[in-house]
């Protein structure tokens, strides 16, 4: 059966991208990215997807056999493909030189320790290896326990204030430098209109829920005034007992005393319980401290 194509609909094809990572998503194997990659950026403030419509998606048949998509930056390239189906790459490949967007020559292919087809076909077309990490994640083989500091407690599901959640994200990622946070519910209309009103869109995106996101699963600690000091993300994706961690901020003030890892102590003893192996993390050394081992190699290739 002859390979066809179709462009990416945001709105459409949440699911059927969100079904193809999942179904291909192999621990260990390091094909490409996991299913919440995508969706996360896609429904985020920091993501550019007004170019979505140049992600594109190849078929055999019914079935989804590679998606090539851009993150942020939007000259950022992604490639996932299934496995028996690597004979595409220099297609894919030649589209996305072709097509996806280059906007000054800044575009880069970010390419994963088991795509070295894909590796062979951009170094064919003049790209070079420029920079590469390792996406740390830790096996549920070891134990994480790492107990909340005295001071602080976790805030339960039920009782979640949206507008301390926030306020506590607005710092934690660092939107503080764009202006102070302002609460909607006591925000007086008829005041002159600022930078830090901004906010309002940039939060509202950062914690409308995604179709699949799981947040009864995540975690927020809160300090002995009920404020919210450190947030971790949870998305729970049973059929690759994969607990996907995103996204993790902690109040600045509150750094440094602890309460990321009791977050993710809590996140290990819960998703284990659920049959989780493995859960997520970044390149940070913080997660190589506290017993993170090797997970996701990312390398980043440009002309």
């Amino acid at each position: 059966m002859a390979i066809t194509t179709k462009q990416f609909q945001k709105f459409s094809d949440l699911d059927l991208v969100w079904d193809f990572l999942v179904d291909i998503y192999e621990y260990k194997k390091d094909y490409g990215v996991a299913a919440p990659f995508f969706e996360h950026a896609i429904k985020a403030s920091w993501m550019d997807s007004s170019y979505s419509f140049l992600d594109r998606l190849w078929f055999d048949g019914d079935k989804v056999v590679a998606f090539v998509f851009y993150e942020a930056p939007i000259t950022d390239i992604y490639f996932n493909v299934r496995p028996g189906y690597e004979y595409l790459a220099d297609e894919l490949v030649d589209y996305a030189i072709a097509t996806m967007p280059d906007f000054e020559g800044e575009q880069q292919f970010i390419l994963f320790g088991g795509q070295d087809y894909l590796k062979e076909a951009a170094a064919k077309r003049g790209f070079k290896q420029v920079y590469e990490y390792e996406s740390l994640i830790f096996d549920f083989e070891n134990e994480l326990n790492y107990e909340l500091p005295e001071g602080y407690h976790f805030v339960k599901p039920e009782d979640v204030d949206p507008v301390k959640l926030s306020k506590l994200c607005w710092y934690g990622f660092g939107h503080g430098e764009r202006g102070e946070f302002v609460d909607y519910d006591k925000y007086d209309d008829s005041l002159d209109w600022t930078p830090a009103k901004s906010h309002k869109d940039i939060m509202g995106d950062i914690m409308a829920p995604s179709m699949h996101s799981t947040h009864e699963y995540d975690v927020i600690i809160a300090d002995e005034n009920d404020e919210y000091v450190c947030f971790s993300g949870m998305w729970w994706i049973p059929e690759n007992k994969l607990a996907y961690m995103e996204p993790l901020c902690t109040a600045p003030e509150h750094r440094r005393k602890g309460l990321a890892a009791a977050a993710l102590t809590r996140h290990y003893r819960r998703m284990k319980a659920l049959g989780a192996t493995h859960m997520t993390g970044g390149e940070d050394p913080f997660y190589g401290k506290i017993g993170y081992g090797n997970g996701s190699h990312w390398t980043f290739w440009k002309r």
